[in-house]
C-alpha cells in the first residue's frame, strides 16, 4: 500500500491539473492520495473522477493557512466534507488575501528594483485567487532575478527574509475548529521545515493538540530517515497519529518528493489513515 496524502495541482501552486496528478500518482504506485490544495477544495471532484478509473482510494484534503505566535504554518484537513459551510466560508476568507499580500510583497520588490512582479506573477498564475509566494518565485527566476527558487525564498520570500510580509492568516483554533466541524482530522505539515526551537515546537504541538489536533506529518517531501525517527518519537510523545506527504507541486522542485511514493513510517506510529479507510 503506497500512501501520499498531501499534494498539489494547478487550482493553488501546483503544474498538473488535479487530474493529472491522480494519473501521475497512480503511475508511480500509489494506492491511498490525498489532494490538498492551498486553502482550496475546488480540484477534488475532478481528481475523484480520475481515482475511479485509476483504482485510487481518494480522500478529500486541503492545507490552510495558519499565523501562530507570529509564524506562518500550515495545517491539512484529510477526510473533510467539502460542502461543510464552515470550513468554506473561511477558506475563502484566506483566499482573498491572497492579491493583498501579493501586492505587499511586489511593492517591497520594486523598492529592490523588481519592477512588474504584481502584474507578472499574476500572469503565471492558472489561479489568480490562488497566488503564492511560489508564483512569485517564478516570476523572479523567469526575470533572472535569482537562478532557482529555493533562491528567491533565501532572499527575498522566506519569513524574515527582505521582502516578506507578515500577513494575517486564521487563527489555529479556528482552522482546527473548522477541520473537525467539516468532520475531518487536523494534520501539523511538514514540521521539520519549520525553523523552530525545541521550545516553539513543544508549544505548537501542545497548542495544536488543545484545540484539538490529532496528527502530524512524519515524513514529507524529501525528509530522510532521522527526521521521520525523530517526528515519530515525538508524535508518540504528544499521543499525535502519524501521516505522510510528498508535498509535491512539480517536477525537480526543491521542497516536494517523488508524488504517490513515501516511505514507510516508523512502526512505532499510528497511521491517521487507519481512522478513515
Amino acid at each position: 500500500m503506497s500512501i501520499d496524502l498531501h499534494c498539489h495541482s494547478t487550482v493553488s501552486d501546483g503544474a498538473l491539473t488535479p487530474a493529472e496528478v491522480v494519473l501521475r500518482a497512480h503511475t508511480n504506485g500509489c494506492t491511498l492520495l490525498a489532494l490538498t490544495d492551498h486553502d482550496h477544495t475546488g480540484g477534488v471532484a475532478a481528481a475523484r473522477l480520475q481515482a475511479a478509473q485509476s483504482g485510487i482510494t481518494l480522500i478529500n484534503g486541503v492545507e490552510i493557512s495558519v499565523s501562530w505566535r507570529g509564524r506562518t504554518i500550515h495545517i491539512v484537513g484529510l477526510n473533510i466534507a467539502l460542502e461543510d459551510e464552515v470550513l468554506q466560508t473561511l477558506l475563502q476568507r484566506l483566499r482573498s488575501g491572497r492579491l493583498l499580500r501579493l501586492q505587499a510583497i511586489a511593492d517591497k520588490l520594486a523598492k529592490k528594483g523588481i519592477s512588474g512582479a504584481y502584474e507578472g506573477t499574476l500572469a503565471l498564475a492558472t489561479n489568480i485567487d490562488m497566488v503564492t509566494r511560489t508564483h512569485i518565485a517564478d516570476f523572479l527566476v523567469n526575470t533572472g532575478y535569482v537562478s532557482k527558487k529555493a533562491d528567491a525564498f533565501r532572499k527575498y520570500l522566506g519569513d524574515g527574509k527582505s521582502c516578506s510580509i507578515r500577513h494575517q492568516w486564521a487563527e489555529l483554533a479556528d482552522v482546527v475548529a473548522a477541520i473537525r466541524h467539516a468532520g475531518g482530522i487536523a494534520v501539523i505539515a511538514h514540521p521539520m521545515r519549520y525553523e523552530l526551537s525545541a521550545t516553539a515546537r513543544r508549544n505548537l504541538f501542545s497548542d495544536f493538540k488543545a484545540c484539538g489536533g490529532a496528527a502530524i506529518e512524519v515524513h514529507s517531501g524529501r525528509s530522510g530517515l532521522n527526521d521521520r525517527l525523530n517526528y515519530a518519537l515525538l508524535a508518540q510523545q504528544f499521543g499525535f497519529l502519524a501521516s505522510c506527504g510528498s508535498d509535491f507541486h512539480r517536477d525537480g522542485d526543491f521542497g516536494g518528493g517523488l508524488i504517490g511514493s513515501c516511505p514507510p513510517l516508523p512502526p512505532i506510529c499510528q497511521p491517521v489513515w487507519s481512522h478513515f479507510t
